[in-house]
């Protein structure tokens, strides 16, 4: 995946926090959408679910930042491998010339 569309993705608690006040919608914000439309059909788990997750939510937007955090390292952990075995190439082409 590209980098800049990870950082794209990163997820804030205040936009959650809206999205749960005004509409119920925090999983969807979060691309969980099974647990959504779920979230709606039991209304919010009569109330119960609703009020859990008014605790939570700063915890699922962290998980979710966190796996997005954990690819763009990978990503720049590839891409410093691929910088340094080009910069050896191009030590050991110039030795030889």
């Amino acid at each position: 995946m590209n980098k800049h569309y990870l950082l794209s993705q990163m997820k804030s608690s205040g936009t959650a926090y809206l999205c749960w006040f005004f509409l119920g919608c925090h999983y969807a914000y979060l691309g969980k959408w099974g647990l959504q439309f779920l979230y709606w059909f039991t209304l919010g788990g009569v109330g119960i679910w609703c009020l859990i997750d008014l605790f939570h939510i700063p915890a699922k937007v962290s998980n979710h930042n966190m796996i997005i955090s954990s690819q763009i390292a990978e990503i720049e952990k590839g891409e410093k491998e691929e910088n340094h075995s080009r910069n050896m190439a191009m030590i050991a082409a110039s030795k030889y010339n």
